[in-house]
């Protein structure tokens, strides 16, 4: 009977998951929730410990999926959670840390005694007795999840631990009768698994740990309280009580507790763990605030704006979430070869038991063997070798201001081949003046600009804060009647400003419109060999003014183009800027491409016919009208400080407007990409050549235990050298 079709909206869960020991445990746990009808989709993220589940069944349901697995479903949706999963972590590897010390201090003497293989029936017993809690004790999770696992028809490594460790522990169970003392003991050999195991667990945590700990860095920002104003009373509450409006007081010294606005008060405010920018940044009545940043030198009270899950901090931290437990193309081959290890693996250990007593070995030689081939082929290395290269990857560019939506803009950054950059607000300050200007309108000078910096009181571009600043400081008012006011995003705007028709953007804008601009052609020509932008005004359809807009470069531009230059990456400037003035600041910067007067429908169809001519293209923007193109790229990199919604187009943010940020992101994947390669190409090449090394009984099952937890450690510390500066 077919299964009924799940019916309900689609919702996405995100969970961290507790118990999960090895990568297939991540698989297993992957692997089942992609079984059930209702789920749609379904990611495990075994370094990161986290799950996301997209399907028509709630988190509750999702939770009851992974509890009949034998694992520990835990919330992470607000940030008071995600600091509970934190101080988790931290208990959880103290426990790892004390299990090892335990199995380690009974292990050695064990050890001595194994190695002169006693006949004595008092060390024969003592054997017996410090291997026990070994075994059974500090390695008792092993038994309990293979056993739960079994339960479910399931098997991991700790399957593989449990069949080692306890196959050699009950062959010398027999040593133990009086009559038996010739038998051989395994004592040491069952005891040296787990101890080896818990070692290279305790250490592999450990390693995790530092791979996770920007993403740590980010949510312990946040206070877990704040001190509330209410009718002029201060109260402490917890920070997750806070609703958008409430008035918050913030001391010198205090972190700032959710997203606001000054009400009152000066201080300057250190926001370098979100943007990466060391220089702390003066505030006062009416600047924005992010929470989590540091207040330094006076009190502020501020009006929260944003609280919860909508803070910048929760979002950023949801954006690195999203980039961790992001499944890249070059991670599916280890899934694959995950997912059917295990059984194989158990396999090759009974053809192995089979062929060496086949061939006349004893069975304590061919035990021997077996278990050896069971503990040296570890699929964790294998499972590690992508997210963990991943967080400390993403945990790299997060400490440095640049935070990556999605895995997959990792992978793809280290292939691009070409860098388009939108000019204003990107390769130049986005503070733009007008450096010169002609009325030629018969209206006197405040008039005219009273005219103007009303029909722009509606547009956010930059040249539009020009044109204000410049009404602003020559004391004409923006504060005339405004009717049918439309953008042409690339060309200009247009209003009714007092029953007049304004009309104010570049050539094509008024050639459209009807409008003769030939009249300051030659002031338009100078303007442009200077790299100034022309602005025309027309009212009622004639020629009111011009204006030559300057806009100096970053600082960084040249080094950052350079910079990109020297690692192969060729670059384009797509601007809606004239020919003449684009020209000026791309030889300013190095660029050697450029495509000037380009609309947005122009930037678009230059990144597809770049994307149809073979190249891998990013995109670097901060303005509404580069979000379509943002989109299209393969990488698409939003300056921080533009847009909400280039923003949010992106693939990745770098905070702060720092362009600088956009060479170090693209080399960051290539590092990221080549640091996977190695780990891969160890994990598998470990295994190819440990099996069938153990499988000729080269391999005793203590070196094997321990080679086999050298190799997850040594594919962790590989992806380690990501956080290093550099």
């Amino acid at each position: 009977m077919a299964e009924p079709v799940p019916d309900g909206p689609l919702q996405h869960s995100s969970l961290a998951i507790e118990g999960m020991t090895c990568a297939s445990c991540a698989a297993l746990i992957e692997l089942s929730l992609k079984r059930d009808s209702r789920v749609k989709n379904a990611g495990v993220n075994f370094a990161a410990g986290t799950c996301a589940v997209d399907g028509q069944l709630d988190r509750d349901a999702v939770f009851a999926l992974v509890q009949r697995l034998g694992y520990t479903p835990r919330p992470m949706d607000t940030l008071a959670q995600r600091r509970f999963l934190v101080e988790r972590e931290k208990v959880l590897r103290e426990e790892a840390k004390q299990r090892f010390m335990t199995a380690a201090a009974l292990t050695a003497p064990l050890m001595v005694l194994g190695m002169g293989m006693p006949h004595s029936y008092g060390l024969r017993l003592l054997q017996f007795a410090l291997a026990t809690p070994v075994v059974f004790g500090a390695g008792r999770p092993f038994f309990e999840k293979a056993l739960k696992l079994a339960q479910n028809r399931g098997a991991n490594m700790d399957t593989l631990i449990a069949l080692g460790a306890g196959a050699a522990y009950l062959y010398s169970l027999p040593g133990l009768l009086p009559s038996r003392r010739t038998h051989f003991l395994y004592f040491e050999a069952a005891a040296s698994i787990v101890a080896f195991v818990l070692l290279g667990r305790y250490l592999e945590e450990k390693a995790k740990g530092k791979a996770g700990e920007a993403i740590r860095q980010l949510i312990e920002l946040q206070p877990a309280t704040a001190t509330l104003l209410r009718d002029g009373v201060e109260v402490v509450v917890d920070v997750e009580s806070i609703e958008p409006g409430d008035l918050l007081l913030v001391r010198p010294g205090e972190r700032i507790p959710t997203d606001g606005e000054v009400v009152s008060g000066n201080s300057v405010v250190d926001e370098s763990m979100l943007t990466g920018e060391s220089i702390p940044v003066s505030k006062a009545a009416g600047d924005k605030l992010i929470g989590g940043c540091m207040n330094q030198n006076g009190a502020l009270t501020l009006k929260a704006t944003a609280v919860g899950r909508d803070t910048v901090l929760a979002h950023i931290v949801r954006m690195v979430d999203e980039a961790q437990n992001a499944k890249l193309p070059v991670q599916k081959l280890a899934d694959r070869i995950s997912a059917v290890f295990v059984p194989g693996v158990i396999g090759i250990a009974g053809a192995t038991a089979g062929g060496w007593l086949l061939g006349g070995a004893p069975l304590t030689h061919a035990l021997a063997h077996a278990i050896a081939v069971v503990l040296i082929a570890c699929p964790c290395s294998l499972g590690l070798a992508t997210p963990t290269a991943i967080m400390a990857g993403t945990g790299a560019s997060a400490r440095r201001g640049i935070f990556i939506r999605n895995g997959a803009a990792l992978e793809t950054g280290a292939k691009v081949t070409m860098v388009v950059f939108d000019k204003t607000g990107t390769i130049t300050e986005g503070r733009p003046v007008v450096a010169d200007w002609q009325n030629r309108s018969g209206l006197d000078d405040r008039e005219l600009l009273s005219l103007v910096a009303t029909a722009e009181n509606g547009s956010e571009h930059y040249l539009a804060r020009a044109l204000r600043e410049l009404a602003h400081m020559l004391g004409a008012q923006a504060n005339r009647a405004i009717a049918d006011f439309r953008v042409e995003p690339g060309h200009g705007v247009g209003a009714q400003v007092e029953g007049r028709t304004l009309l104010i953007g570049n050539r094509e804008w008024m050639s459209e419109n009807g409008v003769n601009v030939s009249a300051v052609d030659e002031a338009v020509d100078e303007a442009g060999a200077a790299g100034k932008t022309p602005v025309f005004a027309a009212i009622d359809g004639q020629l009111a003014a011009f204006f030559a807009i300057a806009d100096q470069p970053r600082a960084d531009a040249a080094e950052t183009v350079a910079r990109l230059h020297r690692l192969g990456i060729r670059t384009i400037m797509a601007t809606g800027d004239t020919e003449a003035a684009a020209r000026h600041v791309a030889g300013l910067v190095g660029i050697d491409r450029v495509e000037a007067r380009a609309t947005p429908a122009r930037k678009l169809e230059l990144i597809r016919s770049l994307q149809a001519a073979g190249e891998v293209v990013a995109m670097v923007g901060d303005g509404i009208n580069d979000a379509p193109a943002l989109a299209a790229a393969d990488v698409g990199m939003a300056i921080g400080g533009g847009t909400d919604v280039a923003v949010e187009t992106a693939d990745i943010t770098l905070v702060k407007g720092d362009l600088g940020k956009a060479a170090e992101a693209l080399s960051i994947s290539r590092r990221t990409m080549r640091i996977i390669r190695e780990n891969l190409f160890w994990a598998l090449g470990y295994n190819t050549i440990a099996i069938p090394v153990a499988a000729a009984g080269r391999l005793n099952p203590m070196i094997a235990s321990a080679a086999m937890a050298a190799s997850s450690v040594s594919v962790v510390v590989n992806s380690l050298r990501l956080l290093r500066k550099g």
